[in-house]
C-alpha cells in the first residue's frame, strides 16, 4: 500500500494539490459546501491512480481543491461504500492520502437514520461516539506502522475541541444539533423494524453506511475527526413506513443549508 500511496500522492501534487490543510469527506445529497468553495482545481476519481470510483448515483466523484474559510480544504465530493463491493481498505484509502498531503483535520458527514425517536427527519446529529457493526475493519491486516500503531485507541474517537466549537456554532447560530451515538451497518438495504430495534437497544441514536471506518483509520493515524449525520429518515419500529432514495435526498437537501453554514464556520475558527 505504501507505494500505491506514494504514487497517488505525487499525482496530486503534479496536479496542483500541493497544501490543503483541512480534509473533507461529503455523504450523499450532501454536496453544497461545495458551492461555498473558491475551487482552484477539480481531479476526478477515475483519473487518480489507485483510487477507488463511487458507483452511487447521488455521489459526484471527485476531488476539489480550493480555499473556504480562509483554510485550503481538500474536499471528497462522494465516498465509498462497503455495499458497493469495495474492500474497507479501499474505502480508508483517500484518508489516507489526505493525511499524507497535510491535512491536518477532517471533518465528515453522512445521512443516517435517526433511531433515536426524539429525534425528527432533516435535523442534525453531531457524533460523540459510535458501535460498529461492520464486519470487517480497515485495520485489518498487517499494520502500518509508519502510519499508526497495531493496537490504536479509540476512547475518545471524536475531536472534543471541533465538537465544543461545532457546539457554540449551531447555539450561536440558532441551530438545532442534536448528539448521539452512530451505528455503521454494512447495507446497501435499509433496515427491518426488528434490526432498528435492536440498534436503539445497543444504544444507537441513528444508523447508517459509512463514516466509522474512515474515522477509524484517521485515529490510526493521528488525523483528528469531526462528524455530523443529516437525518434522512426517522426509524421508529412500531410505525415503520417505506423510504426511496428520492426522500432521503428531499429530506438531506432541507438540513444541507445549516450542515454548510456549521462547517464553513468550523473552517474559519480553526487554527
Amino acid at each position: 500500500m505504501q507505494t500505491q500511496l506514494n504514487e497517488t500522492v505525487s499525482y496530486l501534487n503534479q496536479q496542483g494539490i500541493t497544501a490543503p490543510e483541512i480534509g473533507i469527506i461529503l455523504g450523499t445529497g450532501l454536496g453544497g459546501l461545495v458551492k461555498e468553495i473558491d475551487v482552484q482545481l477539480e481531479v476526478p476519481y477515475d483519473t487518480i491512480p489507485h483510487f477507488p470510483v463511487s458507483t452511487v448515483e447521488s455521489h459526484h466523484g471527485k476531488l476539489i481543491y480550493g480555499q473556504l474559510g480562509g483554510k485550503t480544504v481538500l474536499v471528497m465530493q462522494g465516498r465509498f461504500h462497503y455495499y458497493e463491493g469495495y474492500s474497507m481498505q479501499q474505502i480508508t484509502y483517500p484518508v489516507r492520502v489526505m493525511k499524507l498531503l497535510g491535512v491536518k483535520r477532517l471533518l465528515i458527514s453522512n445521512a443516517a437514520g435517526a433511531v433515536n425517536t426524539n429525534f425528527k427527519k432533516s435535523s442534525l446529529m453531531l457524533i460523540t461516539d459510535h458501535i460498529n457493526l461492520y464486519p470487517d475493519n480497515p485495520l485489518i491486516g498487517k499494520n502500518l506502522d509508519e502510519f499508526g500503531p497495531r493496537f490504536p485507541d479509540m476512547s475518545d474517537a471524536y475531536d472534543r475541541d471541533m465538537n465544543n466549537k461545532l457546539r457554540e456554532i449551531a447555539k450561536t447560530n440558532n441551530i438545532t444539533l442534536h448528539e448521539g451515538v452512530y451505528a455503521p451497518v454494512q447495507g446497501p438495504n435499509l433496515e427491518t423494524a426488528a434490526e432498528y430495534r435492536m440498534i436503539g437497544k445497543l444504544g444507537a441514536d441513528a444508523v447508517g453506511m459509512s463514516t466509522v471506518p474512515e474515522v477509524i483509520v484517521a485515529n490510526h493515524m493521528e488525523l483528528p475527526c469531526c462528524a455530523i449525520s443529516v437525518l434522512t429518515d426517522e426509524c421508529d419500529p412500531d410505525n415503520l413506513a417505506p423510504v426511496e432514495l428520492a426522500e432521503i435526498l428531499e429530506a438531506a437537501a432541507v438540513a444541507e443549508p445549516q450542515l454548510t453554514l456549521l462547517y464553513k464556520e468550523l473552517v474559519t475558527q480553526l487554527a
